[in-house]
């Protein structure tokens, strides 16, 4: 039987699609935004219906959405919300990121994590548990915020196409939405092989509940079995095992597993019946996962750069590099380029920034040129590279060409430029940028404007120079239309809604170094 909700379309604007995942806790369905020329997002349905005492539970279902979506702004270990509503059957949907990846719950299934893989995927875990835990500020209060579902099938691991692989946390907050007052009170919600003595008993949770439930899934991690096995799947069998049951050791789950006695003692720790004497916080925790990889190079030496530091590492910027190089190899060197071009005539001397090809031996090739102070330039002579692209095809084609320059010491500078996909040099531009795979940055100072004075190098991301083709076919069969400045100012929301996660990519790079990332 076909799914009725299949091209359903929620809000004027989320057309769902495809039924991606189910669980106690709702519905997860694929779906493209209409609003923003059909790009993927994930909407999920909560189990609850908030017919009965509405009000009351609709205002608890947006706090909750709210809390959601600035945490995923304020991590990038944590899934992003983007948007919240209620369906004509008041079921309360939440609108994410769309991310395709493999839940860690399928990843260990398969495969014992060696260390190395552990130790990076642990981290990234607790940073997003930390960044919750920490609290947000919400009407002038930091308000704490514990998941109550901590367990492999709400991590989502990914391959993120800057920064390697990169664990995210799902599901913040909707346990309690769940619990709300009324009938749901009567009930336990959370998962029964994970969750601590306390919350069996429904007592008022804090972060080491939390903390009890990431020991049972660390352990999981590192030995493919659990720490704790009830004799039948009962809420009274398990409550029998939470709070008597004495977790079995490593060397009996895995015979022949050999670890650092620091991280069989953290998670046995993390295992405590009593929480006062498991770690008090993720941050103690976190010190420990920090030190194993500083005293064990030949362990961090392995691991892939998605840690902490989150070095951007990916196999398809290791080839784009090498196409690169190879490129510039039968061009010129940035040095005559610089000595061959100066400012149009037709352009003011001004801090803007617009795009130009320019013609090199014989080629032509994608460029931005910029216009600031000397000052501002030189701040940034070393600077990591980010760029990303979004796109609108109603009411007209747009496209938004985000690049970022940025270090630590002087923070982000942001080159936006809005390209017309109706127009000839709009299409240009994003057919260089598809087929070249980079682009140059061609910074002119305000103060000695004849003269290119740096020249910098931004490579884009194999995915994005796919949507880049698909958006320029895309927009050749779609009708012109006179409302272009609607899709700047649609494109333009979204894009201060992204600029925080973009900073948070950013800071995560532990140095100042020339990096050129995209996403």
């Amino acid at each position: 039987m076909s799914d009725p909700n299949i091209g359903r379309l929620l809000s004027k604007r989320y057309q769902l699609q495809e039924l991606i995942g189910t669980g106690a806790m709702g519905r997860v369905y694929r779906a493209k935004d209409t609003l923003l020329g059909g790009v993927p997002v994930a909407v999920k349905f909560l189990a609850l219906s908030i017919q009965n005492e509405k009000m009351r539970l609709q205002d608890r279902f947006e706090r909750e959405a709210k809390t959601c979506a600035l945490l995923g702004q304020k991590s990038i270990h944590i899934v992003r919300v983007m948007d919240y509503g209620v369906d004509d059957n008041n079921t309360p949907f939440y609108v994410m990121e769309y991310l395709q990846g493999q839940s860690l719950n399928n990843i260990i299934r398969k495969q014992r994590l060696p260390l190395p893989r552990f130790l990076s995927m642990a981290r990234q875990l607790s940073l997003g548990l930390q960044c919750a835990h920490d609290g947000i500020p919400v009407d002038g209060t930091i308000c704490p915020i514990i998941h109550r579902d901590v367990k492999p099938s709400n991590m989502l691991v990914i391959q993120d196409p800057s920064f390697g692989e990169l664990v995210k946390v799902l599901d913040f907050g909707i346990a309690k939405l769940l619990q709300s007052d009324g009938d749901h009170t009567k009930f336990y919600l959370g998962t029964l092989a994970y969750s601590s003595p306390e919350q069996m008993e429904g007592k008022e949770l804090d972060n080491r509940a939390d903390i009890y439930s990431l020991g049972v899934m660390m352990f999981e991690m590192l030995t493919g079995k659990m720490p704790l096995v009830a004799p039948t799947h009962s809420f009274g069998a398990w409550y029998k095992t939470h709070h008597y049951q004495k977790p079995r050791s490593f060397a009996e789950a895995a015979p022949g597993l050999e670890l650092p006695k620091e991280i069989e003692n953290l998670v046995m720790s993390c295992l405590a019946k009593r929480a006062g004497d498991r770690p008090q916080s993720i941050t103690e925790i976190l010190r420990v996962l920090a030190s194993l990889e500083k005293e064990k190079p030949e362990h961090t030496r392995k691991i892939q750069k998605a840690s902490h530091a989150l070095v951007p590492s990916t196999t398809a910027s290791t080839e784009l590099e090498q196409k690169t190089k190879a490129d510039l190899r039968v061009s010129w060197s940035n040095d005559e380029i610089a000595r061959a071009i100066s400012w149009p005539k037709n352009k003011p001397i001004a801090d803007i920034v617009f795009p130009q090809p320019i013609h090199t031996n014989g080629e032509v090739l994608p460029a931005l040129w910029v216009m600031l102070p000397q000052e501002e330039i030189q701040k940034r002579l070393l600077c990591t590279r980010y760029n990303q692209f979004l796109f609108i095809s109603i009411p007209h084609p747009m496209l938004l060409w985000i690049t970022v320059i940025y270090n630590r010491k002087h923070g982000a500078k942001w080159l936006p430029y809005y390209l017309d996909l109706k127009t000839s040099l709009g299409q240009e531009i994003a057919r260089l940028l598809q087929n070249t795979g980079y682009y140059r940055l061609l910074f002119f100072a305000r103060e000695a404007p004849n003269r290119c004075t740096h020249i910098l190098l931004s490579s884009v991301a194999s995915a994005q120079r796919q949507r880049l083709q698909e958006w320029v076919a895309m927009s050749n069969t779609l009708m012109s239309s006179a409302d272009s400045q609607i899709s700047k100012s649609l494109l333009k929301n979204e894009y201060e809604k992204i600029k925080p996660q973009i900073i948070t990519k950013l800071e995560s790079i532990d140095t100042d170094s020339p990096y050129d990332l995209s996403s």
